[in-house]
């Protein structure tokens, strides 16, 4: 996608964090309709303070309901008729030992990052194939790529969402649809606000290389570090020392993580 001016966007979780920093990014490109749903109707009310010129369709929702999911996509056909971007940003985390996170939490994590994301893909994909230059964004982790302990349920959550836009990516080869994924490392958003991770990225600077992807056509975004993520490519038991050295300060620094 070279060129985001008049392009009509739709994102969830855009109420703070990556995806708002991916509608400011957006916007300052040219975009001025956005469709956004979000669990804060506040959040989602303070968007059309900050970006003032822009037109707003906000829905209050969860995307882990699938009837939110239906209802939200059919207010874009309502008013819009076609979309040019789909950004599957929401995600929720719960982390720890395997056997003191809750099912709710592993259920939960599973709905919203995973099944929310296929279903919002799916109520959109007819609005995308109505676009001359559609694109899908879907925001994965670097925790797909290196599996570290204590997030073995986001991990694989995230890992999901990997695959699944590599099979839609040659699904869709006979559509203009860009599919393009983010693996963003600890980003200093709210989700990570009760971990205690060190030397977060900006949610600004994230949003600004998902962009950047998005005009290179690329397929991955990815942001963590690459001799790391090569290493547990090629030589995973290698890297299983590395995550044993590093075992007692993921233990300290997800006693506490949980953003649901």
């Amino acid at each position: 996608m070279k060129n985001f001016e008049n392009k009509k966007v739709a994102i969830s979780g855009g109420g703070s964090g990556i995806g708002k920093s991916l509608i400011a990014e957006l916007y300052k490109a040219g975009t001025r309709d956005f469709a956004v749903i979000g669990r804060s109707a506040d959040k989602l009310e303070a968007l059309k303070n900050e970006f003032p010129e822009a037109r707003f369709i906000l829905f209050s929702g969860d995307v882990s309901k699938p009837q939110d999911l239906k209802e939200f996509t059919k207010e874009i056909e309502n008013k819009w008729k076609a979309l040019d971007l789909l950004i599957n940003n929401a995600g929720i985390v719960s982390a720890g030992p395997i056997g003191e996170i809750s099912d709710e939490d592993i259920i939960s994590q599973v709905n919203t990052n995973v099944t929310g994301l296929i279903l919002l893909t799916k109520y959109a994909l007819p609005l995308l194939k109505e676009s001359k230059e559609a694109a899908i964004l879907n925001v994965s982790s670097n925790l797909a790529l290196i599996g570290l302990p204590f997030y073995a349920p986001y991990a694989a959550t995230k890992g999901a969402v990997k695959v699944f836009s590599e099979a839609l990516r040659r699904e869709l080869k006979d559509f203009p649809i860009q599919v393009a994924t983010l693996y963003p490392t600890g980003t200093d958003t709210p989700m990570m606000t009760s971990s205690q991770s060190q030397g977060l990225h900006s949610s600004e600077m994230v949003a600004q290389k998902a962009i950047e992807g998005l005009k290179n056509n690329d397929i991955d975004i990815t942001l963590g570090d690459a001799e790391n993520i090569k290493l547990n490519r090629e030589n995973p038991v290698e890297f299983d020392k590395k995550a044993a050295s590093m075992y007692d300060a993921m233990k300290k620094r997800t006693e506490n993580h949980r953003s649901m």
